[in-house]
């Protein structure tokens, strides 16, 4: 295949994201919200795989009439962040009022936070919580805490998105990646199990997808802590 195919592949791979936002969005109205949270790992990892191939093939000169960073962008806010919210609001795990403030607190500051220029940092790793909503909101599911626990958690990264923190980018950091990539695919690996559990609260895939998520959270804050002690 020569170097134009396969950019346009890559292009092509990535936009049956939308398709996959499609279907989790079928499941979200339907209510069934393991089958959601699947087609929005499948995503996760379409999202994963696409950008490693778009630099190995060169997309933006092999096959520059698409916008692969704008048709990602268009389908992460998708996945990342509205059918999430949608779901977090319609789930009934943060009733009421808190629903209404977590609903606007993401789409809102989400939008405004992948539109801002500085969201990288010089070595790959986010500037502010990146708004991986689809994440935060899985182990929500499959924690299933105390709302106003659930609610100090979705404010707390919602105010986090606006702040200089450190959030590593499991692939591009280069920085403890050798640790940051096999807790990336344990996270999707405990993610999946706890789907097909359909969130048993007796599943160990819980525990599993705490502790992961732990590492992705706080392994960029500490990165920035030590490198301003060196």
């Amino acid at each position: 295949m020569n170097p134009r195919l396969k950019a346009l592949t890559v292009h092509l791979l990535t936009a049956t994201g939308a398709v996959l936002s499609m279907l989790a969005l079928l499941a979200a109205v339907r209510g069934e919200w393991s089958q959601m949270f699947l087609w929005l790992v499948v995503a996760l990892i379409v999202d994963g795989v696409d950008g490693p191939l778009a630099r190995r093939y060169h997309v933006k000169t092999n096959w520059p009439t698409y916008d692969g960073v704008l048709m990602d962008l268009i389908i992460d806010y998708l996945t990342y962040v509205f059918i999430p919210a949608y779901a977090l609001f319609m789930s009934g795990l943060l009733p009421g009022w808190t629903g209404w403030i977590a609903i606007i607190a993401i789409t809102y500051g989400s939008v405004i936070y992948f539109a801002d220029t500085r969201m990288k940092t010089r070595d790959n790793s986010f500037a502010g919580f990146p708004a991986c909503w689809n994440m935060v909101v899985l182990v929500l599911f499959a924690l299933n805490p105390n709302f106003w626990l659930t609610l100090a958690v979705v404010v707390a990264l919602a105010l986090a998105m606006f702040t200089n923190l450190k959030f590593i980018h499991p692939v591009r950091t280069e920085r403890w990646r050798l640790v940051s990539l096999p807790v990336t695919a344990a996270w999707v690996g405990f993610s999946v199990w706890a789907v097909l559990v359909d969130f048993h609260p007796e599943s160990f895939a819980r525990w599993g997808l705490l502790l992961s998520s732990l590492w992705l959270v706080f392994a960029g804050l500490v990165q920035q802590a030590t490198e301003r002690r060196a």
